[in-house]
């Protein structure tokens, strides 16, 4: 007998690997995972195994054979009625076999170890008609005596107990006690009960606080004039201020936050376990420029395509299904590791696996190590498929050697990564590639629910010129049909028509199937969830809710960590690791720092590096820190244009170093709550010289054009001549005309001089800015 992998010995014994991992695992075998080795002894005690348990099954069935020949009956599965000893008429039955042994008790007998004298039904002519019967389980049941019924509360209790009461209001002195009560309810309506506790979701006018207190409007006003609030019965107060207010009329308000249904996606739906379905895993290749995703991808999907279907599959949108035996794969087609994480930083978690593509003539480069961090931050899966093996300087031992520096270890050298040899361009190692991606998603169990309201994300949309906005969905729990009433992003719509990978019109989307779909009132972005809503109305309801909540965290700073807050982040206990990513100038800088970040210890939080590498902070790196929430350190290099106006936009901290202790320093500091405060630059214009005016008692007036921002009269100034600061000083006046004025708007022409300086020339650069104090944390 030959070795075998465990995923292949369980297809051999019709079984899954998890089973046969299990089995090992209790048998002290150890193995890794679904892709070790078993040896001929391994194998040996494994069907030693079956045997002992077949072996044992055929044990107690002899045994079960074995029984006397009154119990033969009992063999067949009772009815519930023969089962909880009832006839038709749902009566007990007489116990005959008083001197037979009793049946052995089911596993679905509540009652199993009942006490041998309740066990014990009455004959037929002792329980009388009109006796109640508790059933207490499924196969067992107790009779009440006919002649006085146990004294619980029940059916029968209750009207013994209500009957004194009762008694009393039907004759003689009952009549008495009516009218007496009839006399004493005025007394009643005037001190109405208070109750004991109220809850309230949020603000009430002072009429509605009354109502829920059961007081009168001017108690409640009068007791907030004490507390100096001038309030009328309309205005609304707080829940401080109700609290205050109940508290001296004894009454406790408990506060109780309202759920906002329009937060849907980060509102999660626990499924129970027997309505979840197994769903095909989701797949983004990604690794470096030429290195062949492309054609990789192009493979797979033609090797695919049905057969008689007339021009092979015509690629509609980002996203496509194929079927590997039996089994469905959903790809996704991205551009790149930048929209991958970019919809990430939206909150999408879309990816079950992660396929880099690394060529085997190439090597490891710049962004497969950007595609290796971007994988690991998202916490998704890798399985390396190294590309190009046809070619005669094909070496994958060496790049197995440089990502296993990058923490991805092959399983021949003892780790858990999944290696294939694959050329895209000649179509080898396709298939086992799809049956690797196939197994990782076996042992990851991925499941949802398909029979629930849909919900998912949107991989990709667009403005068609014929068709209107069209959004590219992935249905990631729940399906999705033609006609559903649906919240994608911040607009609601109903699904017109639903058109898969194939460019055909489908009715239902199932969990993990990419649709595009036609109905909606705008494009949304990528990465928007998206959730079915049956009542129109409410949906529209979210939808615009959403829209103006959008709008507001537009208008506000998104929440983002920084150096200044990080310590009370740290000490809320909200911030467990510090998220860095490090450019440097050379490498030997860049490791060194990593080095360095990665020493400091401070209690209750740790810095962790998601990224390092070479050259200008870049826009991807600006995406990659929005995304997980890291600041970015830069030694000796600068942000480019657009990726400082990405930060910006962003709220991403940039913090440059020229000396790589004050950058360790300063990080340190800022975990420890000691950062001194700071005085930050704030850049407010820049203005253009374009005319000198020489006035002997004044000095040289500059006649400017401003060009950006705006000039401001208190500010700073540098002056600018060819790109160098040739000084920084003070404005002294700034004019409009005749006029003094405190600032100057862009597009405006002014005339300024500047404090104790007169070296003006045309075509200089004036640059105000303003120097504001920021407190740190």
């Amino acid at each position: 007998m030959t070795k075998m992998r465990v995923y292949e010995y369980a297809k051999k014994m019709n079984m899954s690997s998890k089973e046969v991992l299990t089995i090992l695992e209790r048998m002290d075998l150890k193995v890794n995972n679904h892709m070790s080795v078993m040896d001929e002894g391994m194998i040996q005690k494994v069907e030693q195994f079956f045997k002992d348990v077949k072996q044992g099954a055929t044990a107690v069935d002899t045994k079960t054979e074995q029984k006397p020949q009154g119990e033969k009956k009992s063999k067949n599965k009772p009815n519930n009625r023969q089962a909880s000893g009832h006839n038709k008429n749902g009566r007990p039955k007489p116990n005959h076999n008083k001197g037979s042994r009793p049946n052995k008790p089911n596993q679905n007998q509540s009652h199993a170890k009942a006490k041998p004298a309740r066990q014990r039904t009455p004959e037929p002519e002792v329980a009388q008609e009109g006796a109640p019967i508790l059933v207490t389980g499924a196969d067992d049941f107790e009779t009440l005596p006919s002649k006085k019924p146990a004294a619980k509360k029940g059916k029968f209790s209750k009207f013994k107990e209500d009957s004194p009461k009762d008694a009393g209001s039907r004759g003689g002195k009952g009549r008495n006690k009516k009218k007496q009560d009839k006399r004493q309810a005025p007394k009643e309506k005037q001190a109405p009960v208070l109750p004991k506790e109220i809850t309230v979701s949020g603000p009430l006018t002072v009429g509605e606080f009354a109502k829920l207190l059961r007081k009168e409007a001017s108690e409640v006003i009068r007791k907030l004039i004490l507390q100096g609030m001038m309030v009328t019965i309309n205005q609304e107060i707080d829940v401080d201020t109700m609290t205050l207010v109940a508290e001296e009329f004894g009454v406790t308000v408990h506060y109780k936050e309202e759920i906002d249904e329009s937060n849907f996606e980060e509102q999660e739906e626990i499924d129970a376990p027997e309505d979840l379905r197994e769903r095909p895993p989701v797949v983004t290749i990604m690794g470096h420029v030429d290195h062949g995703k492309t054609t990789l991808l192009d493979k797979i999907r033609h090797t695919n395509v049905t057969a008689g279907e007339a021009g092979g599959i015509t690629q509609h949108i980002g996203a496509y299904q194929v079927e590997v035996d039996g089994k469905k794969i959903t790809f996704l087609d991205t551009p790149g590791h930048a929209a991958f994480t970019t919809m990430r930083a939206r909150g999408a978690r879309v990816t079950d696996i992660t396929i880099l593509v690394v060529a085997a003539d190439d090597g490891v480069m710049p962004q497969t190590i950007e595609a290796i961090n971007h994988a690991k931050a998202a916490d998704v899966p890798i399985i390396v498929a190294v590309n190009k093996m046809d070619k005669p300087e094909a070496n994958p031992d060496r790049v197995k050697q440089q990502l296993m520096e990058h923490g991805l270890v092959p399983e021949e050298w003892g780790g858990d990564t999944i290696f294939v040899p694959v050329s895209a361009l000649k179509g080898e190692g396709i298939d086992d590639l799809l049956e690797m991606i196939l197994l990782v998603a076996e042992v990851q169990e991925l499941k949802a629910n398909p029979n629930k309201r849909a919900r998912g994300v949107v991989l990709e949309a667009e403005l068609d010129k014929g068709r209107g906005a069209v959004a590219t969905v992935l249905v990631q729990n729940g399906t999705l049909k033609v006609g559903d009433g649906v919240v994608v992003g911040n607009y609601f719509g109903k699904i017109r028509a639903m058109i898969n990978d194939r460019g055909r019109r489908v009715k239902a989307a199932p969990p993990s199937m990419p649709v595009e779909i036609l109905g909606l009132p705008d494009v949304p972005n990528a990465g928007d969830p998206f959730m079915v809503f049956e009542d129109e109305k409410k949906g529209r309801a979210i939808a615009e809710k959403r829209l103006a909540k959008a709008k507001e965290q537009e208008r506000g700073a998104t929440n983002r960590v920084t150096l200044d807050d990080l310590f009370k982040q740290i000490q809320e206990g909200e911030m467990k690791e510090l998220n860095v990513i490090i450019k440097a100038d050379v490498h030997g800088s860049a490791e060194a720092m990593k080095g360095s970040l990665e020493k400091i210890d401070v209690e209750g939080a740790r810095v962790k590096i998601i990224h390092s590498g070479v050259g200008a902070i870049t826009e991807s790196d600006i995406i990659l820190a929005s995304a997980s929430n890291a600041i970015i350190v830069g030694f000796n290099v600068r942000p480019e244009p657009n990726a400082r106006a990405m930060a910006e936009q962003e709220k991403v901290d940039i913090r440059l170093h020229r000396v790589i202790y004050n950058a360790i320093e300063e990080i340190e500091a800022a975990m420890k709550g000691l950062l001194d405060p700071e005085y930050a630059e704030k850049v407010m214009g820049t203005a253009e010289v374009r005319q000198i005016f020489k006035v002997s008692k004044v000095g040289t007036i500059a006649g400017c054009y401003v060009t950006e921002g705006k000039v401001v009269r208190d500010g700073h100034i540098r002056l600018i001549r060819d790109g160098i600061v040739i000084h920084e000083g003070k404005l002294d006046t700034l004019k409009r005309f005749k006029d003094d004025v405190r600032e100057v708007a862009q597009g405006y022409e002014c005339g300024l001089t500047l404090e104790n300086y007169n070296d003006i020339k045309e075509g200089d650069i004036i640059e105000v800015y303003v120097i504001e104090e920021v407190e740190r944390a």
